[in-house]
């Protein structure tokens, strides 16, 4: 999948340290929502990760990750996951992240709106979810724009990793 400013790749072992490389420089920003970045800053974790979405991506099980590289040099900006919720819908959910230094130019956005045209097209999908906490701004922006509508708030339904207690938005998109 391929827009004018990135694409979106399969997982190998090539963009194992450039990911770890952007978590690594990310860490601060990624670590208020994502509970694992804290088990992704070790080159063996890294190589681990690579290899179990490699396998993923091999079976079409659990969460498929695309890498998200620039088109003009190959850089690696950040990654896109879709988590296969429900085959015989077909269900999914998207969710996203970027190296801090790329955020506000548009990737996620672009990479997002390349993804679901896949999964409707493609994987004749039916729902596609997009969940955030619901003090997540930039995330619950990125669904917004792509035109997903807000489902529900799930409310006190999780722990945020600094341990603070959130809620869950659920913004959705159906076939047409």
């Amino acid at each position: 999948m391929q827009s004018e400013r990135i694409k979106l790749v399969a997982p190998s072992m090539a963009q194992a340290q450039p990911m770890l490389e952007a978590i690594r420089e990310s860490q601060d920003e990624l670590s208020q929502y994502l509970p694992w970045v804290p088990y992704a800053l070790t080159e063996p974790e890294s190589i681990k990760n690579m290899q179990e979405a490699i396998d993923n991506y091999e079976r079409f099980e659990g969460e498929l990750r695309l890498s998200i590289l620039r088109s003009s040099d190959s850089k690696f900006l950040g990654a896109i996951g879709l988590i296969i919720r429900d085959k015989s819908v077909p269900f999914f959910e998207i969710g996203y992240w970027l190296n801090s230094a790329e955020t506000g130019k548009g990737y996620i956005t672009e990479a997002v709106s390349l993804l679901e045209s896949y999964v409707f097209t493609e994987l004749n999908a039916q729902r596609v979810e997009i969940r955030a906490a619901d003090t997540n701004s930039k995330s619950r922006a990125v669904a917004e724009r792509c035109g997903y509508q807000l489902d529900a708030t799930l409310v006190n339904d999780r722990r945020l990793p600094s341990g603070e207690l959130s809620s869950t938005v659920i913004y959705s998109k159906l076939s047409l």
